[in-house]
């Protein structure tokens, strides 16, 4: 979980942060003076400092010149009123990553929190990467029994060995996409460099193309400097544009144009500057039928798939099952030092039989919980959640159930089962409302207004 630190001193807005942040599932620490944040800084491994530059009697650029002393890699979001951008801007000079002025919306503060939590984790990646440590591959890892992942791998190993080749990557949510596509980089004669990853459906089009591709000073409202695009921070090294479906078509003509020309050029940029990266995108939509629907431009199709890689779901699987759940229940026995050795049989069986339609993820989630709420040292039925344990299918309520759900009636009855598949799927997915969607196969939109009529929350995530 990622830890943030709010240095304001304001308690109100400290607060009303904190909550926003905090509702996003992340680890939130608080400090109303500098002093008070340099202790924190000092004693704990924070992702990310949210600043504000009028501290009351302190000067804000002096604790972010005093906090980088602590920590050179720290990112530091600038808090500014609207009277202080001039020092905004020497606080980006000093390093800061952004700012955000006041009042800020709460859609925003998630927006640059995101970039920036994503900037921190591919600059710990390049370093690891150029350390030849491996163990940023653990969180999906390749690991399994069967043909299917076989052959995978061996494609993996295939296309690693040319550096230009665009890889299209295609699975259900959950099964590990970005991580084939972090291995494919790692393989590479790429390593070296950078490997930058974009969730295309988090953000909206306007940003998106920023991002990609950059903006020059005085392309749009609030763009004060020059600012590279991924494209750029990805040179020779990889790009992954991860719910390539997801990308609006304007997007896509000018990702076309990119993969055929080597060039970007960008957001109010009079000029082409040549790039030497590779491109992995992934998808978990079908995009023949999206370009039959006319939401994916069919030319890009055909340039994306150059070498294309299947990732079947996990229920498809069916010999990788056993590898994976001992792989998670050592790793996270070790995390809580807890003492499981084995799986029973019929915990065995149960694993087998679920239909696992969160994939690699939702088995990682559940053995985790398993490995939170108890301990071994055997995994039996009863460690299990009541999904797994009814993997044969939806179970039938008891009689009992019916005889109340006939005196409630069809629709109350039908609302309140809906509102528990729901619930299950979010819980499932973290609450995040995308992948909660695909699982239960509706639009998010419908998803979003059924979670508002049975008061449910997703917590504000909506990427995949």
């Amino acid at each position: 979980m990622e830890k943030i630190l709010i240095i304001d001193d304001e308690a109100f807005i400290r607060e009303n942060v904190e909550r926003i942040l905090t509702d996003d599932g992340y680890q939130v620490l608080c400090a109303a003076s500098g002093t008070e944040a340099r202790e924190i800084v000092a004693d704990e491994d924070v992702d990310l400092v949210l600043l504000d530059l009028n501290l009351g009697t302190e000067d804000g650029i002096e604790v972010l010149k005093e906090l980088k002393l602590l920590d050179p890699e720290l990112l530091v979001i600038i808090i500014t009123g609207f009277g202080s951008v001039e020092s905004a801007v020497d606080a980006l000079k000093l390093g800061a990553f952004h700012y955000m002025k006041k009042p800020f919306k709460a859609d925003a503060l998630r927006v640059i929190v995101k970039l920036a939590l994503q900037t921190q984790t591919l600059r710990r990646e390049v370093r690891n990467l150029r350390k030849g440590d491996l163990t940023l591959f653990e969180n999906v890892p390749l690991v399994g029994a069967g043909e299917g992942l076989k052959e995978i791998i061996r494609q993996v190993k295939e296309v690693a060995r040319f550096p230009l080749s665009t890889v299209l990557i295609t699975g259900e949510s959950g099964t590990g996409k970005e991580l084939v596509a972090r291995t494919i980089h790692h393989l590479s004669d790429r390593r070296e460099a950078p490997f930058v990853a974009i969730n295309c459906a988090s953000m909206p089009v306007s940003l998106l193309e920023s991002e990609l591709f950059g903006h020059e000073k005085g392309a749009f409202t609030d763009a004060r400097q020059r600012k590279p695009g991924l494209f750029e921070e990805a040179q020779k090294g990889t790009i992954f544009l991860d719910e390539i479906g997801e990308m609006d078509v304007s997007i896509q003509a000018k990702l076309l144009r990119v993969l055929e020309d080597r060039k970007i050029r960008r957001v109010g940029g009079t000029r082409n500057i040549d790039i030497d990266v590779r491109v992995i995108a992934a998808t978990n939509r079908n995009l023949r039928d999206a370009i039959r629907e006319g939401n994916f431009r069919e030319d890009l199709y055909y340039r994306l798939n150059v070498f294309p890689i299947h990732i079947p779901p996990l229920r498809e699987r069916k010999e990788d099952i056993p590898v994976l759940a001992k792989f998670y229940l050592d790793r996270y026995g070790r995390t809580f030092n807890r003492s499981f050795q084995i799986i029973s049989p019929e915990a065995l069986r149960l694993l087998e039989t679920h239909p696992w339609p969160g994939n690699i993820r939702e088995m990682k989630n559940v053995i985790e919980r398993i490995c939170i709420m108890h301990d071994g040292p055997e995994l039996t039925p009863n460690h299990l959640p009541p999904e797994i344990k009814q993997a044969e299918g939806i179970v039938a309520p008891p009689a009992s159930d019916v005889t109340a759900d006939l005196a409630q009636g069809l629709e109350a009855a039908t609302d309140r089962y809906e509102k528990q598949l729901i619930a299950a799927a979010l819980a499932m997915t973290g609450n995040n409302v995308l992948q909660a969607a695909q699982i239960l196969k509706i639009p998010r939109g419908t998803l979003r207004y059924k979670m508002t009529r049975h008061g449910l929350h997703g917590g504000g995530r909506d990427g995949g």
